[in-house]
């Protein structure tokens, strides 16, 4: 298509909701996790890797509760800094636990993601940002270890795209 004509010659008019975006939404949802206050957030799409995530928060002892596109997260009673296979197979975001956790808890152990439909998206760039900030990184048994006493700042440069890579740093 070169170019879409619209025909009609009346002013447009009205206004629409724009829903929260999914790829924004995940890694805000697991900046929960840094801190014991709840917090809400709002325009919170209603997707299926929106709900895994929180269904593996909830599995890390996170109080979840949601209405409608708000879902308020209390991580004041986090007691299990680990993502199982069986949750992070479903959804590769699920990555994105790993440096808030690791933060919080000094360490924690997410299984390294299933496959993705759209190619090759490896998690080598959380592990690099991770190991720069101090963080020792052991990867065994499909699992990615992470041990941490105490993160500090670093910068990650890199020319390789990465998806999700730069959240965790």
């Amino acid at each position: 298509m070169d170019k879409l004509q619209i025909e009609g010659g009346q002013r447009l008019m009205g206004e629409i909701a724009i829903s929260g975006a999914k790829n924004a939404a995940l890694p805000i949802l697991c900046s929960a996790l840094l801190c014991a206050e709840p917090m809400t957030f709002t325009n919170v799409p209603q997707l299926r890797d929106v709900a895994t995530l929180l269904a593996l928060l909830e599995q890390m002892g996170v109080k979840v509760e949601r209405e409608g596109n708000t879902v308020t997260l209390d991580a004041s009673g986090l007691s299990d800094p680990v993502a199982p296979y069986e949750m992070v197979k479903t959804m590769r975001a699920s990555i994105l636990v790993l440096g808030p956790l690791a933060a919080r808890c000094g360490q924690a152990s997410v299984s390294l993601p299933g496959g993705c439909a759209i190619g090759a998206r490896p998690v080598d760039q959380h592990i690099k940002g991770l190991q720069l900030m101090g963080a020792k990184v052991d990867i065994e048994h499909g699992f990615i270890h992470v041990s941490a006493p105490r993160l500090k700042g670093a910068r990650l440069i890199t020319d390789m795209v990465t998806v999700t890579g730069t959240e965790t740093s």
